[in-house]
């Protein structure tokens, strides 16, 4: 629990770029993204067998923080730029982060 009393929470899921498009949407999702208040982790990766795939790994200190983060003008203006070079979304997980390297310990 963090000091608000809420569960962290995370989301990892699979971003699917239109066809040829994966490094173009890498940049975008890369450069769009700057301070976010309750963000601990925000990782983009591409697979290493459809380059067109990205994986997207994020851990908050809880879901309205996460919520809210949808809301900041530099996110809008990345899912704006972002929204034509998507194909679809897949593989969606939440989760309750409960520690480890580079969190805060969770108890």
């Amino acid at each position: 629990m963090d000091g608000k009393g809420e569960d962290m929470y995370g989301l990892h899921g699979r971003l699917m770029a239109q066809p040829g498009q994966g490094a173009d949407l890498l940049k975008i999702m890369l450069d769009g993204l700057t301070d976010m208040p309750g963000c601990h982790l925000y990782i983009v990766s591409q697979d290493q067998i459809d380059p067109d795939s990205l994986w997207i790994y994020e851990v908050w200190d809880s879901q309205a923080d996460h919520q809210a983060s949808l809301k900041l003008e530099s996110v809008q203006a990345m899912i704006a730029q972002a929204r034509p070079l998507i194909a679809g979304m897949a593989d969606r997980l939440e989760f309750t982060p409960v520690g480890g390297t580079g969190l805060p310990l969770v108890r």
